[in-house]
C-alpha cells in the first residue's frame, strides 16, 4: 500500500513539473458547407456555405510532457448559399447563422520549440443572430432551404458537435505563434418548426493563434 501511494505522489508531482497554462486570442476564416433532406423519402441534397472570419479567445493547459486540454470561446459565422441552376442570371438564397461556438479539445503535441500538434474534442455552440441576407427565388417543385431570419422562423438556438484539427506553434520564450487547420462536424439542426427533415453542416478553419505564457513550469 505505502508503494502504492508512493508511486501516485511521484506521478502526480512529475505532472505538475510540466504545467503550463496560456492564455491569447486566435483568429482566421472558415468555410461551411450544408446538406440537407427536404423530407424523410428524399435524398440529402447538398449546398455552398458561408466563407467568413472567425475570432477567438484561448485557454490552453499542458499538464505532461506533451498532452494538455485547449477551451476556445469563439465568434464563428455558419450558413448556406442555395443557388438556383435554371435561372437565368442564376438566383441565390443566402442566410447567416452567427453562433458562439465553445471547443473543448485534448491537445497532444510532439517537439520542443517547434511542435507539431494534434487536437480533438466536442464543441458546444448557441445561436447569436440568424440573418437572411438574401431571398431571390422559391421552387414549389423542389423544396430549399427555409428562411431563418425572420420573426416567425424560430431556429433552433443549440449547437453542438465534434471538432478535430492539426497545426504546427512555435515558442519565443514565453510566447507561442501557432498555425492550424481544424474541421469541425455539426450535428446541429436549426430548424425548429419541421420545414426540413433534418440538416447537418461541416466546418473547415484556417487560423493564426498567439498566446502567452501566464504560468511558468515548476
Amino acid at each position: 500500500m505505502r508503494r502504492i501511494i508512493l508511486s501516485s505522489l511521484l506521478f502526480i508531482l512529475s505532472l505538475s513539473a510540466y504545467s503550463q497554462t496560456s492564455i491569447g486570442i486566435r483568429a482566421g476564416y472558415s468555410s461551411a458547407s450544408y446538406s440537407y433532406r427536404p423530407a424523410a423519402n428524399l435524398r440529402a441534397v447538398s449546398v455552398s456555405g458561408i466563407s467568413a472570419p472567425t475570432y477567438a479567445f484561448v485557454f490552453e493547459h499542458f499538464n505532461s510532457k506533451n498532452a494538455g486540454i485547449e477551451l476556445n470561446i469563439q465568434s464563428i459565422t455558419l450558413g448556406f448559399a442555395q443557388k438556383n441552376e435554371d435561372s437565368d442570371p442564376v438566383l441565390e438564397n443566402i442566410t447567416e447563422l452567427n453562433y458562439l461556438k465553445v471547443p473543448l479539445l485534448a491537445s497532444f503535441f510532439a517537439g520542443r520549440s517547434g511542435r507539431f500538434q494534434v487536437k480533438m474534442g466536442p464543441h458546444l455552440g448557441y445561436l447569436l443572430s440568424a440573418t437572411d441576407v438574401q431571398r431571390e427565388f422559391t421552387n414549389p417543385t423542389k423544396p430549399e432551404l427555409p428562411t431563418y431570419g425572420g420573426e416567425e422562423d424560430r431556429p433552433k438556438k443549440l449547437m453542438y458537435g465534434l471538432t478535430a484539427g492539426a497545426g504546427i506553434s512555435k515558442l519565443f520564450g514565453k510566447s507561442t505563434l501557432a498555425g492550424e487547420v481544424r474541421f469541425s462536424y455539426d450535428f446541429t439542426n436549426p430548424e425548429g418548426q419541421d420545414r426540413v427533415f433534418d440538416i447537418s453542416s461541416t466546418n473547415l478553419e484556417f487560423s493564426l493563434a498567439y498566446l502567452f505564457q501566464i504560468r511558468e513550469r515548476r
